[in-house]
C-alpha cells in the first residue's frame, strides 16, 4: 500500500470506511453481551453482602450465647451464695447479723430473677435472629442460582466473541495505523457524537445513511467522483457512495468470516 502521504483521497474513503465496518461489528458484540457483566456484578455483590450479613449474623448469636452462658453461671454463683448463707444464718449471734443476711439471700434472689429476665430476652433475641438468617439464607440461595445462570449466559457470549473481538480490536489499530492522525481523531471524535456510533456512512436513496435529509446531487456527484472528503452538513458524518460502500462490505464481511 501506498505510503500516508501517497494515499489517495479514495484509498483514505475505503480505509475509513473499512475502520467504521470493523469497529461497528466490535460494537454489535459488545451489545449482544449488553448489561450482563453489569448484572453478573451486580449479583455477585449481592450475593459477597448476603454472606458478609450472615457471617454477622452468626457472630451475633454466639456473642448472644455467650452473654447467656455468662448469666447461668451467675445464676449458679448466687444459688451457692443463697447456700452459704443459709447455713451462716444458723450460726448468728444476734438479729442484726441475720438480718445482714436475710438482706443478702434477697439480693442474690434478685439477681437470679434478673439474670432469668436476662436471659429471656436473649433467647427471643436469637429466635429473631435465627429468622433473619434463614430470610437471608433463602434470599443468597436465590442470588446465587441467578447469578450461576446469568454467569454461563455472560461465558457462553464470551467464549463465542472473545477471540473475535480481540483479533478485530488489532485489526481496528491496524487500520487506524494506515490513516494519517488527523483524519482518525476526527473519525474517532464524529464516532463518540453520533447514533450507533456510525462515523462513516454511505449515501442511501438520495439521503446520508440512517438520514431523511436529502443530499443535493451535486454534492453525490463530488462524493461518488472520491476527489475530497465530504461531510453531512447536519450530523457531521463522514460521506461515502453506495458502490464503495458495497465493495467494501463484501470485503470486510470475508475478513470477519475467517476471524469467527
Amino acid at each position: 500500500m501506498a505510503t500516508k502521504t501517497e494515499t489517495t483521497v479514495e484509498q483514505k474513503l475505503r480505509a475509513l470506511y473499512d475502520l467504521q465496518l470493523i469497529d461497528s461489528r466490535v460494537d454489535e458484540i459488545r451489545n449482544v453481551r449488553g448489561e450482563l457483566p453489569l448484572e453478573v456484578q451486580d449479583l455477585e455483590d449481592d450475593v459477597l453482602g448476603l454472606k458478609t450479613r450472615l457471617d454477622k449474623l452468626k457472630t451475633d448469636i454466639e456473642t448472644i450465647n455467650f452473654e447467656i452462658g455468662a448469666k447461668k453461671n451467675l445464676i449458679e454463683e448466687a444459688k451457692t451464695l443463697m447456700k452459704k448463707y443459709a447455713e451462716q444464718q444458723k450460726n448468728v449471734r444476734n438479729s442484726r447479723e441475720f438480718n445482714s443476711l436475710t438482706k443478702e439471700v434477697e439480693f442474690q434472689e434478685l439477681e437470679i430473677q434478673l439474670a432469668e429476665k436476662n436471659i429471656k430476652e436473649f433467647k427471643a433475641q436469637i429466635d429473631q435472629k435465627k429468622e433473619v438468617v434463614a430470610e437471608t439464607k433463602e434470599h443468597l440461595s436465590e442470588r446465587e442460582t441467578h447469578l450461576k445462570h446469568k454467569k454461563g449466559e455472560l461465558n457462553a457470549i464470551l467464549a463465542e466473541t472473545e477471540k473475535e473481538e480481540k483479533a478485530l480490536l488489532e485489526k481496528s489499530a491496524s487500520y487506524e495505523g494506515q490513516i494519517e492522525e488527523r483524519l482518525v481523531k476526527a473519525y474517532k471524535r464524529i464516532r463518540q457524537n453520533v447514533k450507533n456510533g456510525l462515523a462513516v456512512v454511505p449515501i442511501e436513496r438520495g439521503a446520508s445513511g440512517g438520514s431523511f435529509f436529502t443530499i443535493p446531487p451535486q454534492v453525490q456527484v463530488e462524493i461518488a467522483s472520491r476527489k475530497k472528503i465530504i461531510t453531512d452538513e447536519h450530523s457531521g458524518r463522514i460521506l461515502v457512495d453506495s458502490t464503495l460502500a458495497d465493495e467494501q462490505q463484501e470485503k470486510m464481511e470475508k475478513l470477519f468470516s475467517s476471524l469467527k
